[in-house]
């Protein structure tokens, strides 16, 4: 297992510099229609609002195919995200917080929508541009 911290990637013991920037990405990875939630994760979630477990469960999950997944809310670029994703500042409300799957994700040196975004942004010659479905 690895964890991403200050720009830098843990791996059997080594530190190692990642290769993408999460800061400038407007939160790819929050897209995903299926963000599923263990036990574990729910206690921390329901800890972090301060309420049960079960009232954690009904207000922030449901089930889809099979699997506990985070709730979505709408988003202006990607239609649908993370209920836990800032729309504005593209951030995580519990990032202290958040699901396992998200604390291991990308669980790599690279993140392939990172590189997808900064060659994009490359290719329009805008920092800024945001390439959408």
């Amino acid at each position: 297992m690895s964890t991403i911290d200050n720009g830098r990637v843990k791996k059997n013991g080594r530190s190692l510099r990642v290769l993408f920037n999460c800061a400038k990405c407007p939160a790819y990875c929050c897209s995903y229609d299926r963000v599923e939630v263990t036990r574990n994760d729910l206690l921390r979630i329901a800890k972090h609002f301060g309420v049960s477990y079960m009232q954690a469960e009904k207000r922030y999950t449901k089930i889809a195919f099979g699997d506990r997944v985070l709730r979505h809310q709408k988003d202006r670029i990607f239609k649908r995200v993370c209920q836990f994703l800032d729309p504005e500042k593209r951030r995580c409300t519990i990032y202290e917080a958040r699901p396992a799957v998200c604390r291991e994700y990308p669980d790599s040196l690279r993140c392939g929508y990172y590189d997808f975004l900064a060659s994009e942004r490359r290719r329009q010659c805008d920092d800024e541009f945001i390439p959408s479905a």
